[in-house]
């Protein structure tokens, strides 16, 4: 098994919920233990896209990706290409429309790194798009009621079929992570 961990827009490897589910890998046994990449995405959307195919076409076992907000996305559009499973949590559904409020330069919230949002990020992100999943069983979705970024509701229904776990409150960062690596686990096949 590997495991690809998909971070944020104006994130990094560096955000919480990737150090805490690098954490919990490191924590198996040996023998349980899969592999793990945690990329650097680039800001730039298709060259985002094409980091993750490489590790996807790379890994020398089944992949499980696990994607946060714009990493949801990216989750999103590389397992429908190539028939991944695939765990979201508070995933964006239509980032080139969310992210238009974000235009301009940005600056990334681990590394401090500045860059610059413009119209080709929309038009890559749009081109991307998947109206629909053709396998909702490759899917669990994890959203809480209390994200200020995105709807909830809107990912409930764009994903119905799948797995899905729907908490009351928290927030876009999803609080309580931690304590739903385990499902993530399950579901990936490892416990």
């Amino acid at each position: 098994m590997t495991f690809v961990y998909l971070h944020g827009f104006r994130s990094s490897p560096a955000s919480v919920k990737a150090a805490q589910f690098a954490a919990a890998v490191a924590a198996l046994s040996a023998a349980k233990r899969p592999a793990l990449h945690v990329p650097t995405l680039t800001d730039r959307p298709a060259q985002a896209l094409a980091q993750i195919e490489r590790l996807v076409v790379a890994a020398e076992s089944p992949v499980c990706l696990v994607g946060s907000s714009l990493g949801g996305f990216y989750a999103t559009v590389a397992a429908e290409r190539h028939g991944l499973r695939a765990v979201l949590v508070n995933p964006a559904l239509r980032p080139d429309e969310g992210l238009r409020a974000y235009a301009g330069v940005q600056t990334n919230l681990y590394t401090g790194e500045s860059f610059e949002v413009t119209t080709d990020h929309f038009a890559e992100l749009q081109e991307m798009r998947v109206d629909r999943i053709s396998r909702p069983e490759r899917y669990f979705l994890m959203v809480q009621s209390g994200d200020d970024v995105l709807d909830y509701r809107r990912a409930v229904a764009f994903y119905q079929g799948a797995w899905q776990f729907v908490q009351g409150g928290g927030d876009h960062a999803f609080a309580g992570f931690e304590a739903q690596i385990p499902a993530i686990l399950r579901f990936a096949g490892l416990e």
